[in-house]
C-alpha cells in the first residue's frame, strides 16, 4: 500500500512539474491600454516584437518605425506590441488613456498597446521578469525605453535588440523575416 502511494504521489508530482514547465510567456495575465484581462496567448501563433515604450523619451520617435513595421509584416503573422513603461526618467507619466491618444493622434499607432507596467525593479512585472530576471530568457535588466523582444510562434523568446536599434536596423528586420519564414 505505502508503494502505491509513493507511486501516486510520484507521478502526481512528475505531472505538475511537467505541467509547470509547459507554461510559457503567453500564460501570464496581462491588461490592455483599456484595462482589459488578456495575454499573449491572444497572439499565439504569430512572431512577436514586445516593446517597452515611453512618450517623452528622445526614442519615441521610434514609434513611427515600429508602426511601419508591424504594417509592412502584419499580414504574415507578426505584430508590435507596446509597453508603456514611466522607469526611465519619468518618460511616460501619462494614464492609458492619455498614452492610447498620443500614440494614435502623433504617430497613428495601430499596433496593441498594454498597461503601463514595470520592467525592472521590485515591481517588475512578470512578463518582463521571465525576459530579463536571473532565469529569463535574456538575464539583464531593460537599460532604457525601446528595448525590444522577439518572441516566435511558439511562445519562446528569440533576440533581445537594445533601445538605439531601431525598428527598421537591419538586424530587426533580419530576424523578424527569419522568424516568419520558420513555421
Amino acid at each position: 500500500m505505502k508503494k502505491i502511494l509513493l507511486l501516486t504521489l510520484t507521478i502526481a508530482l512528475a505531472v505538475g512539474l511537467c505541467s509547470a514547465a509547459e507554461k510559457s510567456i503567453l500564460d501570464i495575465p496581462l491588461k490592455d491600454i483599456d484595462g482589459k484581462d488578456t495575454s499573449l496567448k491572444a497572439y499565439q501563433g504569430k512572431v512577436l516584437l514586445v516593446v517597452n515604450v515611453a512618450s517623452k523619451c528622445g526614442l519615441t520617435k521610434q514609434y513611427k518605425e515600429l508602426e511601419a513595421l508591424h504594417e509592412k509584416y502584419k499580414d504574415q503573422g507578426f505584430t508590435v506590441l507596446g509597453f508603456p513603461c514611466n522607469d526611465f526618467g519619468g518618460q511616460e507619466p501619462g494614464s492609458n488613456e492619455e498614452i492610447k491618444m498620443f500614440c494614435t493622434t502623433k504617430y497613428s499607432v495601430t499596433f496593441p498597446m498594454f498597461d503601463k507596467l514595470h520592467v525592472k525593479g521590485e515591481e517588475q512585472h512578470p512578463l518582463y521578469a521571465a525576459l530579463t530576471g536571473k532565469d529569463g530568457a535574456f538575464p539583464g535588466d531593460v537599460k532604457w525605453n525601446f528595448g525590444k523582444f522577439l518572441i516566435g510562434r511558439d511562445g519562446k523568446p528569440l533576440q533581445r535588440f537594445e533601445p538605439r536599434t531601431t525598428p527598421d536596423d537591419p538586424s530587426v528586420i533580419e530576424a523578424v523575416e527569419k522568424a516568419l519564414a520558420a513555421k
